[in-house]
Formats: C-alpha cells, sequence, structure tokens
C-alpha cells in the first residue's frame, strides 16, 4: 500500500536532494523534456551493489542530454555510485556511453520520496531513437520505479558492482518489464518548439499497444499511441513526454479506489509529472475512465477538471481534454456520467471555456453499432484498451497543427 503522505514528503525533503537546478544557467529555454515515465511505486525485490541499465525512447534528439532520477516511492535513500548515457543498439549493448554527473560528482545519494537531474552532458541524439541510462547501485536498496515499462529493461546479478560503462550488456543478465530510477530525458535543441505531454491512466500508459494480433508480440518496440503522435510531431519540431500511471484517476477520492493509486491521482501528480518538465507547451488529458469504475460521479470528476485545467493554464500549458471512452460493465449511472462529462468536454469545443481544445478519442474507439464498447478492430481483448491498430489510429485522430499553434 502506498501511503499517501509520501507526496507531501517530497516538497519537506527537496532540500536535501542534491542536484543542480535545470534551467537555471539561463538555458532553459532550449531543453524539452523528451522522455518520460511516471514513477507508480517501488521495486518488487531490492538491488544490491549491481546495475541497471534502463532503456528510453527519444521523441525529439539534440547536442546534449540530462536525465532526471527519482525515488520518489523508494523505501529508503538510493546511492548510485557512477551512471552513464549512451545510445542503445542492440539489447542491452550501448557502445561509446557518456558519464553522468551530478553537480560535478560521479556518485549521487536521493532520499526516498527525491529526485535529482544530472548535469548538462553533450551527446548527439535523433528522434525516434532509444538511449540507455545505466546506473550502478551502491548498498541495497528499492527503488522507485515506474510498472509498465513495456519493454525490456536489464539488470546485473546482485554484487556484480559497476558495469555502467560496459559496451557490451554480457553482464546484464536479468530482465525488468519495470522502468527503475529513471523518469525523465531532456535534449538540448534550440530549434524545437515545445513537448506535448500525453497525461492520464492506462490509456496513456500504452496498455494493449504490445498487442498486434494472435503469435505477434511488440514488446520494447514503441507503440503507444504516445509514440505513434511522437513520430507524427517529429516535422513539427514537437517533443512528446508520456505521463500516464495505470490504474490512476482525475479526482483524488473515489469511493472503490484501491489503496495501491491513492495519492496519485492527477492533482497530485501535477507538479511532478507535468509541471517539473521542461519546455512543456501543452498536455492532452485523458482521464475519467477509472474515475467511473471507482463510483465517482460526474460532479466530482469534473470539479477535478477544472482545477487541473486552471492550473495548467495558469502556468501558461495549452490543455486538450478528451471525453471519457468505452468500456464494458459500467452501470448505467457511469454511463450517463460519462454522457455527461462527454458533453462537458465537447461544449464550444472547449470543455465550456476551461480548456484549449477537444481531442475526441470517444469517436474514435467506440463501436458505432454498441457506443458504450469498444470497436473490436481497435480491441485489445479487455474491452478497455486499444490494440496496436487503435493506438495508431488514435495518434492519426490528433491534429498536428492544433497542437503546433
Amino acid at each position: 500500500m502506498r501511503a499517501v503522505h509520501r507526496i507531501a514528503v517530497l516538497a519537506s525533503i527537496s532540500a536535501l536532494v542534491v542536484a543542480s537546478a535545470p534551467g537555471a544557467d539561463g538555458t532553459g529555454h532550449t531543453w524539452f523534456t523528451s522522455w518520460a515515465q511516471s514513477q507508480d511505486g517501488h521495486a518488487d525485490a531490492p538491488v544490491s551493489n549491481q546495475s541497471l541499465r534502463m532503456i528510453t525512447h527519444l521523441s525529439q534528439g539534440g547536442d546534449a542530454v540530462r536525465v532526471r532520477l527519482q525515488n520518489t516511492f523508494g523505501t529508503g535513500p538510493l546511492t548510485i555510485g557512477h551512471a552513464t548515457a549512451g545510445l542503445s543498439t542492440s539489447g542491452a549493448d550501448v557502445p561509446g556511453a557518456r558519464d553522468l554527473l551530478f553537480t560535478g560528482r560521479r556518485s549521487v545519494t536521493i532520499p526516498a520520496g527525491g529526485e535529482v537531474w544530472s548535469d548538462e552532458t553533450r551527446l548527439v541524439t535523433r528522434p525516434d531513437t532509444n538511449l540507455a541510462v545505466s546506473m550502478s547501485v551502491e548498498g541495497t536498496a528499492v527503488p522507485g520505479r515506474h510498472g509498465a515499462a513495456l519493454r525490456d529493461n536489464y539488470v546485473t546479478a546482485a554484487g556484480a558492482g559497476d558495469h555502467t560503462a560496459d559496451a557490451s550488456g554480457a553482464a546484464f543478465t536479468s530482465t525488468v518489464g519495470s522502468t527503475y530510477v529513471v523518469s525523465a530525458v531532456d535534449v538540448h535543441n534550440a530549434s524545437l518548439q515545445g513537448t506535448v505531454v500525453p497525461f492520464g491512466s492506462s490509456v496513456v500508459d500504452g496498455i494493449g499497444s504490445t498487442n498486434c494480433g494472435p503469435g505477434c508480440t511488440q514488446l520494447g518496440a514503441d507503440k503507444r499511441w504516445t509514440d505513434d503522435l511522437a513520430r507524427r510531431l517529429v516535422p513539427a519540431s514537437l517533443a512528446v513526454a508520456n505521463a500516464g500511471v495505470s490504474g490512476t484517476t482525475s479526482a483524488p477520492t473515489c469511493p472503490g479506489m484501491p489503496p495501491s493509486v491513492a495519492g496519485l491521482d492527477a492533482g497530485s501528480r501535477l507538479d511532478r509529472d507535468v509541471l517539473a518538465l521542461h519546455g512543456v507547451k501543452s498536455v492532452i488529458y485523458y482521464y475519467g475512465t477509472n474515475d467511473l469504475a471507482y463510483g465517482c460521479d460526474a460532479a466530482t470528476i469534473l470539479d477535478s477538471y477544472r482545477a487541473v485545467f486552471q492550473r495548467l493554464r495558469a502556468a501558461g500549458i495549452a490543455v486538450y481534454a478528451t471525453p471519457s471512452t468505452p468500456r464494458p460493465g459500467y452501470s448505467d449511472a457511469a454511463n450517463l456520467a460519462r454522457h455527461e462529462i462527454g458533453l462537458f468536454v465537447s461544449r464550444w469545443a472547449s470543455c465550456g471555456g476551461t480548456c484549449s481544445g477537444v481531442v475526441d478519442f470517444d469517436v474514435v474507439l467506440k463501436d458505432p453499432l454498441r457506443p458504450n464498447t469498444i470497436l473490436p478492430a481497435y480491441d485489445n481483448g479487455d474491452g478497455i484498451h486499444a490494440n496496436a491498430a487503435g493506438q495508431q489510429a488514435l495518434a492519426d485522430f490528433v491534429s498536428v497543427p492544433m497542437l503546433a499553434r
């Protein structure tokens, strides 16, 4: 069970985190978050004197990188003795990795609930490519992680020590399906126009994207709709940073909300997972299906929408909202609430003046013969999430000129 108070702890411990302030050098307008995965828990087992190699998929490239390491839900301090970043070629192989430093130091300790950004590291990267971030963990720790990497990440055996500079992946003998510690990558690129942040629950997280039909798997193929959208946005010089966390809600309290997602609602995550990223130009807000499943009514959900939209717009960030999409098993009351949410989002094509525009994913996904269910051709099999074809359809529906304006 995740304790809600850990979210509040972040502010009180921030002074303890050893980190340089991104943007403090006056070049913040040339740094853009090119990849992200929001932390939602901690590793299932401790890591002990071993190395981690996490693969991130950049939406845009640049001439330098910096990396955010988080221990948001770690159970204790996490000491990174050495970290590197380099282009991933195949599996865990990373030729030509560069050292990551933290205020000029090779080692950094991140307290439970804390985070740190690396210093600028000169490294040329390109759009739609993989950047491996390797870290050696000193001592024993249970670090923070994002649960649904939807790709293989790599770890060495316990006690193996520092293999962060290895060009070969041979020492990384085990795979994990989560992303440990690494939560964002910035690129330095003065030609970029901004970062788009899809913000929501499992549909944003990409659940279903590895399903491409019988006998076909696309694990690690970066087929989330957010990845497909990122490829469309390369010519528009816009980056994409995914801020999806499965099982979460827009509203902070719903009657049936499981303890595992307490404190991970949109408002609680907003600062850490959206506003703390760099160059954010707009947010695609995809929330509501879990709120309805957990028993929240339309009024409660819409109150949370308005509160989050107001904070984003106050920060100068455009908000593009999606109506709640179909889900089997909704009661009549939930479907009526879904209809009310859809009317609110669609009103004046601007959520009644509270958002910047609408991305009507409900139209894309719903079966026209059974509008409370997903079109069979796009159904992952659970009636909630889109398969790879549905993911591409969602990405293709988004207006690039709308995001670029």
